[in-house]
């Protein structure tokens, strides 16, 4: 069963240079209290894992502050700031397409080493890339994508862990918790065990470490 911490004592959990997996679109299903907390802890040197930057909060607080050095996204432009410092090279950014972006995570939470895809063939994603041929076509091989620390919003939490989501909130969040060593999540709403039926429930507790406590 999950250990249930306050936003301070889940970022305290995070160490500088941690590697950080970051749900949500545009942050829709993202977990802004954990990553508000970071932010207020001072956390440094991150590589975060996240489809894209929001114009603000969250992942886009953390890297307007300083406290990102890598981030692999889908897509960074809807964050000025996040371009500025791409381009003044204070933040390192490997892109990658949003399709071949949750694939990379998928492959990593079902203990793959990566996935193969044409996508970006003949592109500037290819360079530095294996090319692998099967059954005559080409393909690039892309490695799996895997952090220290997976950090997640649900819709319904029960205190065994057990998570649900809501409608396009879902996203990335299943996902990423597959694909990190230890899983924090924080929740909307808390409901007694047994309460979610079994066919409801997108992410098992058993996935998840610690979850943060009911908002007052």
């Amino acid at each position: 069963m999950p250990k249930v911490l306050t936003p301070a004592e889940a970022a305290a959990l995070i160490p500088d240079g941690a590697s950080v997996m970051v749900a949500g679109f545009q942050g829709a299903g993202a977990p802004m209290r954990i990553t508000d907390a970071l932010l207020e802890r001072g956390v440094r040197d991150l590589t975060i894992i996240s489809n894209d930057i929001p114009r603000s909060g969250g992942v886009g607080a953390l890297i307007e502050a300083g406290r990102v050095r890598k981030i692999i996204a889908s897509f960074i432009g809807s964050n000025a700031v996040a371009q500025q410092k791409m381009i003044a090279g204070d933040l390192e950014v490997e892109f990658t397409p949003q399709g071949t972006f949750v694939e990379r995570i998928r492959a990593g939470g079902a203990g793959l080493g990566g996935i193969l895809t044409p996508t970006g063939l003949g592109t500037m994603v290819e360079e530095c890339k294996r090319i692998i041929t099967v059954a005559g076509k080409s393909y690039l091989l892309e490695e799996a994508l895997r952090a220290d620390f997976a950090l997640i919003h649900a819709h319904e939490a029960d205190y065994a862990g057990n998570l649900t989501y809501r409608l396009t909130a879902q996203n990335f969040n299943p996902v990423m918790a597959m694909a990190a060593d230890v899983v924090i999540a924080e929740a909307t709403e808390f409901v007694p065990v047994g309460y979610i039926s079994p066919d409801h429930v997108r992410t098992p507790g058993v996935l998840v470490d610690y979850i943060i406590e009911r908002a007052i």
